[in-house]
């Protein structure tokens, strides 16, 4: 698991997020805020999304991912920003095979 948020990745994030503005898109930002335990990305990930469903970085992967997309794109409709939180226990990690469980925090923003 990777525990230093890569800054070249976090710039082409935020340079994608620009980009789709400047086209006149309507964008938003997500961002690891939080994490506990075992989470697939660190604290400072981010994924821009763009009002059709373009993505660039990201914020954990399988599920997750695509209810922050989701979210992100229900935003965009109504404005505002969100913070979301997913987890397992250790309990149900052990379940299904996994070592240990874990939170996350992504809070999610339009940007104007």
């Amino acid at each position: 698991m990777n525990t230093q948020l890569d800054l070249a990745d976090k710039d082409d994030v935020i340079q994608a997020a620009l980009n789709w503005k400047t086209e006149g898109k309507n964008v938003a930002l997500a961002t690891v805020i939080q994490t506990w335990g075992s989470a697939p990305r660190p604290m400072g990930s981010q994924l821009a999304i763009d009002q059709v469903g373009n993505m660039v970085g990201s914020v954990s992967g399988g599920c997750v991912e695509g209810a922050v997309i989701q979210e992100a794109l229900a935003l965009m409709e109504s404005g505002g920003s969100k913070t979301l939180e997913f987890g397992v226990s250790n309990d149900e990690a052990w379940e299904v095979g996994l070592a240990c469980g874990g939170k996350i925090r992504i809070f999610v923003e339009t940007l104007n």
